[in-house]
């Protein structure tokens, strides 16, 4: 397997929307496209998340289940910033983090009962409270390997504070944006150095 710090070219790459999103976000879209037009030989995976934690990850360890670790990274975003933690964990493989969550049980807790879609209001799910609990257990401790994680932080960030996210990934390479804010609107911008982490370039 390669070192840690390989920058072997990735064959396999995973997407984590965040709570209430969808495949359909700007950020999965975006990546999506430029896989699609530049590295179309990478398997590209961005799967509905469903609603349960528990499930959540259930359904991505069993869809990854085949994948090569050493050749295989995540994306994620905000609540998916959190689970792509967990699979790399899990894995050892390399993840890239925007914005991500860092205690989404206490975070979500007020959120318990019917949410919407952001992507499609008519679209609807319940929060329940047991999944609050289902976050709790999904936690980890300190990063194995820390280098194997790339976080986009921006302070503009409305939803999540930025310093929790510094602190969370403190030994990780991090990209830390003065402004932006938690759906980092200029994600685009930022595709050579997620690419390069990648091996992408």
């Amino acid at each position: 397997m390669p070192s840690p710090t390989s920058k072997t070219p990735i064959t396999h790459l995973l997407y984590l929307h965040g709570f209430r999103s969808s495949p359909q976000s700007t950020k999965a879209r975006q990546l999506a496209a430029h896989m699609a037009a530049h590295h179309p030989q990478v398997h590209w995976w961005c799967p509905q998340l469903p609603p349960s934690p528990r499930g959540a990850m259930e359904m991505l360890l069993e869809g990854i289940a085949g994948w090569p670790r050493e050749t295989m990274a995540v994306v994620g975003s905000s609540l998916g910033g959190f689970y792509a933690t967990q699979v790399a964990e899990q894995t050892g493989c390399r993840a890239v983090l925007v914005n991500p969550a860092v205690d989404p049980a206490r975070d979500l807790a007020k959120y318990i009962g019917e949410q919407t879609s952001w992507h499609d209001p008519e679209e609807r799910f319940f929060f329940q409270p047991e999944y609050v609990n289902e976050l709790q257990t999904l936690a980890c401790g300190p990063l194995t390997h820390p280098e194997r994680y790339l976080a986009f932080i921006a302070k503009g960030d409305e939803v999540l504070d930025w310093r929790e996210m510094h602190a969370r990934y403190a030994n990780s390479p991090q990209v830390l944006l003065e402004g932006g804010d938690h759906a980092l609107s200029d994600f685009e911008s930022h595709l050579p150095r997620l690419l390069a982490f990648l091996g992408l370039v």
